[in-house]
């Protein structure tokens, strides 16, 4: 029984080989595959067991051949390429940043900012790269500049509730600067907030919502991007937004707001009904705001056309 296991396993063996030198040099056919092999200087007795491997990078590296940005990747991890590299007589496959994401990685190497949900120039937004051609704006890079050059010195300054129209930067803005700070080691987090509390509702009964939670109540600055554009509940205004507002007023730590809408208008859209009572739970969350924070418009182009 033993030498008929013994004999079978051995063709069974034989077999898998064959097939994999099979598919090996039909892949050869392809010159650009080929073209591969030379390049990783590889031996075929190697080379054919990771044909099929083999042939993932070759499609992905004919994907960043056509590709002009990382907004374009096809690869399966956006910016990198499943690419090998021989080791004692074996093929290792790891991801490999491309020249975009290279790019990226340099621009954003010290920023220590923790994101939830903001885009790649938010990302790596930096003070130095904000654009000063709308006088505008220019109050605001003022203020910015101050806390800047006064935080390390005091760290329980007030944050900015920054008001303004549609694709001004308010974003940008803020976020460069928070970037900034983050490279001092500053514990820095900046939060799409209509996101964060869809994720939030759907982390609401494990270990994830308490993390999220404590993470953004005991950072040292915090961003919470776009609010007033989320759809109000009893439960995301006073147990969420409240919770956090009490927390970060208690102990003084630095929170930014950016909205489309002004204080008054904010009030109003936190008043769900009206039931007795709503405009009171309202009021006290513009009051935290406002305890935290100091008040700014900017009223400017959209940057966003």
């Amino acid at each position: 029984m033993k030498n008929i296991e013994t004999i079978t396993t051995k063709y069974t063996k034989k077999d898998l080989k064959d097939n994999l030198k099979k598919a090996y040099v039909i892949a050869l056919k392809n010159s650009e595959f080929k073209k591969l092999i030379n390049t990783l200087k590889v031996k075929e007795d190697i080379a054919f067991n990771y044909t099929s491997k083999l042939e993932d990078t070759l499609e992905e590296l004919t994907n960043c051949s056509k590709c002009k940005s990382l907004h374009e990747c096809k690869n399966k991890v956006t910016g990198f390429v499943y690419y090998p590299k021989l080791e004692n007589n074996r093929l290792l496959f790891d991801y490999v940043a491309c020249k975009y994401k290279k790019k990226e990685l340099k621009e954003t190497e010290n920023i220590k900012s923790n994101f939830f949900e903001m885009p790649v120039e938010i990302r790596k937004a930096k003070m130095a790269e904000i654009h000063k051609d709308d006088a505008k704006r220019l109050t605001i890079i003022k203020w910015l500049t101050n806390f800047y050059n006064n935080y390390q010195k005091d760290n329980k300054l007030k944050g900015l509730y920054l008001h303004g129209s549609f694709g001004s930067g308010k974003t940008y803005l803020i976020s460069a600067l928070l970037n900034e700070l983050s490279k001092k080691d500053n514990d820095t987090v900046i939060i799409y907030y209509p996101e964060l509390l869809r994720s939030l509702k759907e982390s609401f009964e494990n270990n994830d919502f308490s993390i999220k939670i404590n993470k953004i109540k005991k950072a040292d600055l915090l961003l919470l991007d776009d609010i007033g554009a989320e759809t109000v509940t009893s439960w995301n205004r006073d147990e969420i937004l409240g919770t956090i507002l009490q927390y970060r007023m208690d102990n003084k730590l630095a929170t930014f707001f950016t909205s489309n809408l002004n204080l008054k208008e904010l009030e109003l859209h936190f008043i769900i009904n009206k039931s007795s009572g709503e405009a009171i739970k309202a009021r006290r969350i513009i009051e935290r705001i406002k305890q935290i924070t100091e008040y700014q418009e900017l009223i400017s182009e959209n940057r966003r056309k």
